[in-house]
């Protein structure tokens, strides 16, 4: 149970004990706390002594009860010569060696230090009195900031309640109280919340070449690097038509997009499209599109990704297999990820009343990359036409564009994709 202890000076002590300890033991837990030689304390509850020899559940001391710690002499006064076993006025020992050597004399008190205490235990323990020492002196400087703040906390409570300082003071005190609570409730019912999230990656081959996928449904774009692309021997089919640059979390230049390219997983093939970047923190990442397009499911009960409508199930991998740099630096930095994403917009000529859209180009121009994902394309009038009939179906102009890039100008699939048919 825990009790609180306060002296005459206002100092506070918290102690986390059992019902039957001891009164005694108590004293030589304050010994170390505060600072006070056992033959100087009077623990008083109720204003009568406690007895050394009584329990504290046989004294009547219940959880949260208040206790009175009476000094016959001041604690922070210097230490006499022969006292070996008091502290200094910063917290340090007279004699480090002696306090260490009485403590070690005491399991009880070795016991309670390990489990309210374990630094301190640790160097009371150990072969390093300047350990110990520093030790003390901090753990002294922390409890006279708690006492400190404890005492303007109660000053708070007992000040003007038409004060406009004191009452934003005790809104702050209260509001760092719950957060407080809600940490501690946190780390007692949801510590999982604290430990390191493993990202969604599976093993694919792209254009035969072994990859490690990083599955990604809040990625608009399934994005392959340069290097990637090189490697897999897909470079010879980038279109250069469509650069850009694409913004979210990362950053990152578009070079172009590979229109379609094998990829497989859990060894079955599916066609699927690319867009390019210059640089990325991941080589390849399966985004929203391409999920959507296979009817992927992300089956985190039984850790698989699910392809083709559960036709395919490949599992997610383990930390141990994740490449090096992302179990270094955790989650990757990459473009189109998170609620910050925006769909790639068309970039449209000097003339926008007539629509009229530029030719193809090799780089963005500056005007082109405002907006957060812009890619530079060119589109020819049979495109432009089914671009038409889709607006007035009821969609905009760049989710109209969108949909038919996806399916490489095929109206009708654009159209049900629109409508969510797939």
């Amino acid at each position: 149970m825990k009790i609180t202890v306060v002296t005459r000076d206002e100092r506070i002590f918290t102690l986390d004990v059992e019902g039957d300890e001891v009164v005694e033991n108590v004293k030589a837990i304050l010994e170390v706390e505060a600072g006070v030689p056992m033959g100087a304390q009077q623990l008083l509850y109720n204003s009568r002594e406690l007895p050394n020899s009584s329990t504290l559940r046989a004294a009547g001391v219940r959880e949260g009860d208040l206790l009175i710690l009476h000094v016959s002499t001041p604690a922070s006064a210097p230490s006499p010569p022969g006292n070996s076993l008091s502290l200094n006025p910063d917290g340090s020992a007279v004699d480090p060696r002696a306090l260490q050597q009485h403590l070690r004399s005491k399991p009880d008190i070795i016991g309670h230090l390990y489990n309210t205490n374990p630094e301190l235990a640790q160097a009371v323990l150990g072969d390093n009195v300047d350990v110990l020492q520093d030790i003390l002196r901090q753990q002294h400087r922390q409890k006279l900031e708690i006492e400190r703040l404890k005492r303007e906390e109660i000053a708070l409570l007992n000040s003007d309640p038409f004060d406009i300082d004191a009452q934003r003071k005790i809104e702050e005190a209260i509001y760092q109280k719950n957060v407080n609570e809600n940490w501690e409730a946190a780390l007692e019912h949801n510590p999982e919340a604290f430990a390191k999230v493993i990202m969604l990656y599976v093993d694919m081959e792209v254009n035969n070449v072994p990859i490690k996928a990083f599955v990604d449904s809040g990625a608009q774009m399934t994005i392959i690097s340069k290097n990637c692309a090189e490697r897999c021997g897909l470079l010879r089919l980038l279109d250069k038509r469509y650069v850009g640059i694409a913004k979210g979390v990362g950053e990152s230049v578009i070079i172009g997009r590979i229109h379609v390219a094998h990829i497989k997983i859990g060894g079955k093939y599916f066609m699927c499209s690319f867009t390019v970047l210059e640089q990325s923190d991941v080589e390849f990442i399966f985004g929203l599109d391409m999920l959507r397009k296979h009817q992927c499911m992300i089956d985190l009960k039984d850790n698989v990704l699910r392809v083709g409508g559960g036709e395919v199930a490949v599992p997610f991998l383990h930390e141990k297999d994740l490449p090096e740099h992302v179990k270094e630096e955790g989650h990757p930095s990459i473009p189109f990820q998170g609620p910050s994403t925006s769909a790639p917009k068309q970039t449209t000529g000097p003339s926008p009343k007539k629509s009229v859209i530029p030719p193809p180009v090799a780089q963005p121009q500056p005007s082109a990359l405002q907006a957060p994902a812009v890619i530079s394309i060119g589109v020819s009038t049979d495109m432009d036409s089914k671009i038409a009939k889709l607006m007035q179906l009821g969609f905009d102009r760049n989710a109209s564009m969108q949909a038919l890039q996806l399916f490489n100008g095929n109206e009708e699939q654009a159209a049900s994709y629109l409508f969510g048919g797939f």
